[in-house]
């Protein structure tokens, strides 16, 4: 079994540097990083402080990589993943990686470093490859990430065919789907397709407007603005709930009403959006059950890393009826 001064000797370095690096403990270089990390991967070399720290036992510790909890969707989610793997002994790692590559890589190799037993991941960062090198259980939320790594997600199709048939139902004709940056390999992207393709079956066409999830509500609420002014829109889908916030406080400030003027449905349906804006119409993930069959998963893989599971697992969805998308009679 390959030791620190293995890893050391290889990559050309101290055996503190290399703890260091594994460490992600002060500054280092990217070539002196690439040159060590290189020396691990060659030698199949897999820290294990934590481990070693508790003789062999194993951690109990779960680590949770998402974009991060300002955002009530992902918010709940992960008080939801802390509250379930509390019951069943667990704890986690919570890692906040935001909309940044080199955040979301520090703390994968420290999850790495500290021997977690497993890892939810949820952010969309980093390139499939780093993911395939982890060498640990890993289940997915919402992104392909290898063959081996199952993903679990709500029917993002039916989501955004559902938020069509909703919008054409109300009596809109012009519509426009608002939505983050559709990335590669993200089953999110399927509530596109099912909403373009509904659109399409009515002989209708549809803008389409993509925010960055990262961007400030001020840049938001200005390319809402543009979107609403510039275009007859009568129907807008978001394909989250706090962007559809911001569309109904850009439509009062250009005097717009909703429903009378502009009918709108957004989605994740989040305790709360129903608790706090209940006049909302919007497209439910079931938060809960998501969680819980992730957990089930990720244990499962843990217990028997060659346990054979399905790459795809998806949960239906639930429209919630709101004034946001109420059909007025003319």
């Amino acid at each position: 079994m390959a030791k620190l001064e293995d890893i050391a000797k290889l990559a050309e370095v101290s055996p503190t540097t290399v703890s260091r690096v594994i460490n992600n403990y002060g500054s280092l270089s990217e070539k002196t990083k690439s040159k060590v990390f290189a020396a691990m991967k060659e030698l199949n070399y897999q820290p294990n402080s934590l481990a070693r720290s508790l003789k062999g036992k194993s951690a109990k510790i779960i680590g949770v990589i998402f974009p991060g909890v300002s955002n009530p969707f992902f918010g709940q989610m992960v008080e939801t993943i802390e509250n379930q793997l509390f019951t069943k002994g667990y704890r986690i790692i919570l890692c906040n990686a935001g909309n940044n590559k080199e955040k979301e890589r520090a703390y994968l190799r420290m999850l790495i470093a500290n021997q977690v037993d497993g890892i939810i991941a949820g952010s969309h960062n980093l390139e499939i490859e780093e993911y395939q090198q982890v060498g640990l259980p890993i289940i997915s939320f919402d992104r392909y990430l290898s063959e081996n790594i199952p993903i679990v997600s709500s029917d993002n199709y039916q989501g955004g065919k559902t938020a069509a048939e909703i919008l054409l139902e109300s009596g809109s004709k012009n519509v426009q789907i608002i939505s983050g940056a559709n990335r590669p390999n993200s089953p999110t992207n399927k509530r596109l397709e099912g909403f373009r393709k509904t659109i399409e079956e009515h002989d209708l066409e549809f803008g389409l407007t993509e925010i960055k999830f990262d961007a400030s509500p001020n840049i938001k609420g200005m390319k809402i603005k543009e979107v609403l002014s510039n275009n007859q829109v009568d129907g807008v889908f978001c394909t989250d709930d706090l962007t559809s916030l911001l569309v109904v406080q850009q439509a009062k400030s250009l005097g717009l009403k909703i429903p009378e003027d502009l009918r709108l449905i957004g989605y994740d349906g989040t305790k709360f959006i129903q608790e706090f804006h209940p006049e909302l119409a919007t497209i439910e993930q079931p938060i809960e059950d998501i969680v819980t069959l992730m957990i089930d998963l990720l244990l499962k893989r843990i217990k028997d890393p060659k346990c054979q599971l399905k790459q795809n697992y998806v949960l239906p969805v639930k429209a919630i009826a709101g004034e946001t998308s109420r059909r007025i009679s003319k």
